[in-house]
C-alpha cells in the first residue's frame, strides 16, 4: 500500500501522518515491523471527535479510548500493530520516534516542533506496518528560519530555553492571570508561526489545558 493511499485512509478519521521511518531489521519496533507511521489529529479533528461514542458516553479518557478504537482498527485493517503514547509504563518512545521521522525536531524551548503542526503537534498513536512504505522527503526545520517567539512567550517564564518548570506553569494556569491560557491554549505553543497556520480549534486547545490540569472527565 502506498503512502498516498494510507494518508487518504487515515484522513477519513481526521488524522494526519505526522512522519515515519523505515524500521531497522536488527532492532524492529515490533517483530515484523518494516515501516512505522506516526499519527496525530488533523486541524478539523475536533468536531468529528465530539460526535464520537467515546465523547458522548461521559466516561473518563475519551480521547485515549477513541485513539485505541480508531487507530487499533486502522492497524488491523492494514495488517499491522497499533502503538500508543499512553497506557502506562513502559511507555513507547514517541519523542525519539518523532525525531527519527525527520519531520519533527527539538524546538528552542525543548518541546517537539513539527513541520506542519508546529508546537501544537500531538501524537495519538503509531502504526507498525509489516511492509515497506516509500516516505516523502524530509522537510526543512522551521526553526532555522524563525525569529523564535516561543522563547519569550511564557509570561511566568515557566517554559523557556532553560527548561520547563511544571509547578510554576500549573500555578500560573490556576491563577487569575492564567485564564487566557486555559481558554486559548499554551502561549508558547500559540506563539509558534507554524502552529498559527495549523488552525487547530480553540476548544480543542482548552480541552488539552484542562487535561493538563487534571480537570477533564
Amino acid at each position: 500500500m502506498t503512502y498516498a493511499a494510507i494518508d487518504a485512509r487515515v484522513a477519513f478519521d481526521k488524522l494526519l501522518i505526522l512522519g515515519g521511518f523505515p524500521d531497522s531489521v536488527n532492532q524492529p519496533v515490533t517483530p515484523d515491523c518494516k515501516t512505522l507511521l506516526l499519527l496525530g489529529p488533523a486541524p478539523d479533528f475536533w468536531d468529528m471527535f465530539k460526535n464520537s461514542p467515546e465523547w458522548k458516553d461521559h466516561e473518563p479518557d475519551a480521547m485515549d479510548r477513541w485513539s485505541t478504537r480508531v487507530i487499533g482498527g486502522l492497524a488491523k485493517e492494514l495488517g499491522g500493530t497499533a502503538l500508543f503514547p499512553f497506557g502506562g509504563a513502559p511507555f513507547q518512545p514517541f519523542f525519539s520516534w518523532a525525531l527519527r521521522s525527520g519531520q519533527a525536531w527539538q524546538s528552542p524551548v525543548k518541546l517537539l516542533v513539527h513541520s506542519e503542526a508546529g508546537l501544537m503537534v500531538s501524537y495519538r498513536g503509531a502504526l507498525a506496518l509489516p511492509f515497506e512504505v516509500v516516505l516523502p522527503p524530509a522537510p526543512a526545520k522551521p526553526c532555522d528560519s524563525c525569529d523564535k517567539p516561543c522563547l519569550t512567550a511564557c509570561k511566568p517564564r515557566a517554559l523557556t530555553a532553560e527548561g520547563y518548570d511544571v509547578p510554576a506553569c500549573k500555578a500560573h494556569l490556576a491563577s487569575e492571570n492564567g485564564k487566557e491560557n486555559m481558554a486559548l491554549g499554551c502561549s508558547v505553543r500559540r506563539a509558534c508561526p507554524v502552529s498559527q497556520s495549523y488552525a487547530r480549534m480553540t476548544e480543542q486547545n482548552a480541552f488539552h489545558m484542562r487535561s493538563f490540569m487534571g480537570e477533564n472527565r
